[in-house]
């Protein structure tokens, strides 16, 4: 078991070290490559929702529902129509196909496919918009902090409470989702998320101290909703990854489950206050 986990803390390095700096370009370069590597990541995050919903019901079929992902995505990267329209087509439009499908209880066909493909395209739909149409040109920026504070929550929960979970609080975050998360990672992760946001905010001077602060206290709080979100999905399909995609990682839900939680409550701040 000790090599099995050494091995994957392995494969999870090399992959972060190829990974990041090139996620970094992308955030930095913006346009039609940002929005082109997270129309595919939201491609490939569908796909496996949908093996995910697979396990327990019969949802319509994967191609369509790419197609409607596909649709989705340009849509928030052109800005054809509201997003509310867009989804009120495919929820009508899914509602009349089910009509003709014969297998499987249509209530949990629909309820096992729609939580999953509609939080997959807003999530990322709200990153993309994020970066590409924030006001006063500040999407980079924040971008940039996010997956910082994202990063920095993961990496200091994980050392957190490796070493130090359980010896002070002897009840664990969340068991019945996910029983190694403890409440001093949470601590931990937190503690990270805001350094990382004040550290930040002293090296660019367009974004104020309540914007960082915000940010940073917002993701460290949110990031373990993100990952237990996607642990219940998992656990009711009876799964340990959503797919073995990247390597000591899983797959596009495992990797990305806290980017996409977090990334509506940043798109809010940057537009809404």
């Amino acid at each position: 078991m000790g090599k099995l986990l050494s091995v994957n803390l392995l494969q999870r390095v090399i992959v972060a070290f190829a990974g990041i700096p090139f996620l970094l370009w992308l955030i930095k370069l913006g346009g039609v490559w940002f929005f082109s590597f997270f129309l595919l990541l939201a491609l490939l995050a569908v796909f496996e929702f949908h093996r995910l919903a697979r396990h327990k019901a019969n949802p319509p079929p994967l191609w369509l529902i790419l197609v409607i992902t596909f649709c989705f995505q340009v849509n928030f990267y052109l800005q054809l129509a509201e997003v509310w329209e867009l989804m009120l087509v495919v929820v009508l439009g899914l509602l009349v196909i089910e009509l003709f499908l014969k297998e499987g209880s249509p209530l949990l066909n629909l309820g096992a496919l729609f939580p999953g493909m509609l939080y997959v395209n807003l999530a990322f739909g709200s990153l993309v918009r994020l970066r590409l149409y924030a006001p006063d040109g500040s999407g980079e920026t924040m971008v940039f902090l996010l997956f910082l504070c994202v990063w920095s929550a993961d990496i200091c929960a994980y050392f957190g409470g490796s070493t130090l979970g359980g010896r002070f609080i002897h009840r664990k975050l969340f068991e019945r989702l996910s029983p190694h998360k403890t409440w001093e990672g949470f601590l931990f992760g937190l503690a990270g998320s805001l350094s990382a946001s004040m550290i930040y905010s002293n090296f660019v001077p367009q974004l104020s101290f309540r914007s960082a602060l915000l940010t940073g206290l917002l993701i460290g709080l949110a990031s373990p909703a993100g990952d237990l979100i996607e642990s219940m999905f998992k656990r009711d399909a009876g799964v340990k990854d959503s797919s073995g995609l990247i390597p000591g990682h899983g797959g596009v839900l495992d990797r990305f489950d806290t980017i996409m939680f977090v990334s509506p409550f940043i798109y809010f701040i940057v537009f809404r206050l």
